[in-house]
């Protein structure tokens, strides 16, 4: 009897486990739930800071080159400046991740020590273009800011310069965690970002995210009908309470 109520009491817990398992968001979903028009950049900032605790929005002065919006995985690599006296050859990780980076990643590049200096340009927005990359977010600069516009291939970055990378920086390392606008961003976190800038939503913490994302959706629905009527966003407040 005793080992017929063990293997009932297993079997559940097995099946729970297999429950939640098929119940669990996929990264799929949360893109597209990130890519909701109501789930702006302002919104999803507020839902990580109360996810997580932390800042997600990265500095002010990280600007798009036009106006678009995306929402992708990063793909991250480092440079910073060579040495005068290093004569070494290093392999290019900007342009590993280029290239092996899965459709619809975004790229995110930091020049430690060189926001002047264009991590970015021509060739390789054509490239990331081709390759059905998101987009990209430079911690350090851009350039050829017309052909990208003309491409269509957005980039974010904290600096517009005509400086070029060869000779001033060298890679150091692929897909770590990044310090890119003042934000730690991993590889595989969720990058959103439009004209008001960019936010980082940490992998670990997406699907509590999007949880507080469906309250203040449900919230604002709610409160505008009341904001119209009454002319006072105060009421609409007291009610809600969404700030």
């Amino acid at each position: 009897m005793r080992t017929r109520l063990l293997c009932v009491t297993l079997a559940i817990v097995l099946n729970v486990g297999l429950v939640t398992t098929a119940l669990a968001i996929t990264p799929e979903q949360i893109i597209a739930e990130l890519k909701r028009p109501e789930n702006s950049t302002g919104n999803i900032a507020d839902a990580v800071e109360e996810a997580t605790g932390a800042r997600g929005w990265m500095s002010a002065d990280m600007k798009p080159i036009y106006d678009a919006r995306i929402v992708g995985r990063a793909a991250t690599a480092l440079m910073r400046p060579v040495l005068k006296n290093d004569n070494r050859k290093y392999t290019n990780h900007l342009l590993d991740i280029l290239d092996e980076a899965p459709a619809g990643s975004v790229l995110v590049y930091v020049m430690q020590d060189g926001l002047e200096i264009a991590a970015m340009g021509n060739l390789m927005g054509t490239t990331a273009k081709v390759r059905g990359l998101a987009g990209a977010v430079i911690d350090g600069a851009v350039r050829d800011i017309s052909e990208l516009r003309r491409l269509e291939f957005p980039v974010w970055s904290r600096r517009v310069s005509p400086a070029t990378s060869v000779g001033r920086m060298i890679s150091v390392d692929k897909q770590i965690p990044v310090k890119c606008g003042e934000i730690m961003v991993n590889p595989g976190d969720y990058i959103v970002a439009d004209a008001d800038g960019v936010v980082v939503v940490p992998a670990a913490a997406a699907e509590k995210v999007i949880e507080f994302l469906k309250l203040y959706d449900d919230k604002e629905s709610k409160m505008i009908p009341i904001i119209e009527r009454e002319k006072s966003m105060r009421k609409a407040l007291e009610q809600y309470n969404r700030y």
